[in-house]
């Protein structure tokens, strides 16, 4: 079997990102460099004491997924999850540095006009709003002040859906990972399951690894009968090398398409609840998306090892890709979140209180780890599948 590192490079993927943090790596990292997100200056109202994030992301190839899905079954609700891809890879971003809004939000769409009608379009529109009203049930307010919709079929060939949310707050409620000392534990927080704001069960797949997913997953018919969902300079060999159809079943309440398509799972009202009572204890937030369980490294305000070897169980999803695919373990776990998608640093006292709280919403939570002193930045992932080490 060809290597996935090959696999991900010949679909024009990277988990990493290398080439992008190439391009920052000497922009300004901000008024806190080990921060979740970029702080600025508060160039809004000019006053020290605040300061001013935005955030730019979206769902990524997964919109490819709802408009196979859609197609075959002409299932509309699965834009709705899009839009929420899109607001959750934004909004929980900036809760890892502490912001809980209020939040601004615009929503870049740019679409194949001959492709994506205009009721896709309303979906996504009307979703983004009616997940704002959900959302401001549990104390998170958004507004939404529009955006831009584009028809570039020359560009896009189908559907790209991706959002920019800002906010501003006071410097004394930022949550940065200055704090982060030995003897820290990790609480993380499970991607699956069927949090209480959630309509139905969530695989736990989030925003990331979608094109590795989709191509390890499903048959090759979906490149016969839909060729508009692949890049037409991807060899074969690495296009729909699966085994399933999208509708069907799995051990799951789920489809195999629903499984893929579950909407990333908001943290927001949790980590509301968790620095209202916590604030002060709280030595680091990071959102497990792109880099999975490795992802903390980047925000390491010292050399330390991050040891996770208590780490929640596996879900359905990530077994059923890893199997199709025959990805190592290893690498499974620095693509994807694993189950785990959402981790706080605190000390072993304040860890129960998080984990109650997450679990009045439903979501399980448990201490999966810990932080010691090294002479480099490392994250060791101890599990039934073996030992990985990334540095």
């Amino acid at each position: 079997m060809m290597p996935e590192n090959n696999r991900y490079n010949q679909r024009g993927v990277s988990a990493q990102k290398e080439d992008v943090h190439k391009a920052v790596a000497k922009l300004d990292k901000g008024l806190f460099p080990n921060a979740f997100c970029k702080v600025y200056p508060d160039y809004w109202g000019n006053d020290p004491a605040w300061c001013s994030l935005m955030h730019a992301d979206g769902a990524g190839t997964k919109s490819i997924l709802a408009y196979l899905y859609w197609k075959e079954t002409g299932d509309m609700s699965v834009w709705k999850g899009i839009a929420i891809d899109s607001i959750v890879m934004n909004i929980d971003d900036l809760v890892c540095v502490g912001a809980t809004g209020p939040f601004t939000y615009s929503s870049t769409i740019g679409r194949n006009k001959h492709l994506i009608p205009g009721e896709v379009i309303s979906a996504l529109i009307n979703g983004t709003q009616e997940y704002f009203d959900r959302l401001r049930e549990y104390g998170i307010v958004s507004h939404l002040l529009g955006g831009e919709t584009a028809d570039v079929g020359d560009v896009v060939r189908t559907v790209i859906v991706d959002g920019t949310m800002a906010c501003r707050m006071e410097r004394s409620k930022l949550v940065t990972t200055e704090k982060m000392q030995p003897g820290d534990v990790i609480v993380s927080l499970a991607s699956y399951g069927q949090a209480t704001y959630e309509e139905e069960y969530n695989s736990g797949m989030g925003s990331n690894g979608l094109t590795s997913a989709r191509h390890e997953m499903l048959k090759k018919t979906y490149k016969e009968k839909y060729p508009e969902s692949v890049d037409p300079n991807l060899p074969d060999e690495v296009v729909y090398n699966g085994k399933y159809a999208l509708t069907d079943a799995t051990e799951t309440p789920l489809n195999i398409g629903k499984m893929l398509l579950s909407p990333t799972r908001t943290y927001a009202p949790v980590v509301l609840r968790v620095l209202q009572e916590h604030f002060e204890r709280i030595h680091g937030i990071i959102h497990c998306s792109g880099g999975g369980q490795s992802k903390c490294l980047h925000y390491l305000p010292q050399p330390f090892r991050v040891v996770k070897d208590n780490l929640l169980p596996v879900p359905p999803l990530f077994n059923m890709i890893q199997e199709s695919a025959g990805t190592e373990w290893r690498e499974m776990y620095q693509v994807f979140n694993m189950g785990q998608r959402l981790e706080i640093f605190t000390d072993r006292d304040t860890a129960s209180g998080i984990i109650e709280i997450a679990k009045s919403f439903n979501i399980d939570a448990q201490i999966s780890g810990y932080v010691e002193k090294a002479d480099k930045k490392e994250v060791v992932i101890e599990c039934v599948h073996g030992v990985f080490s990334y540095s």
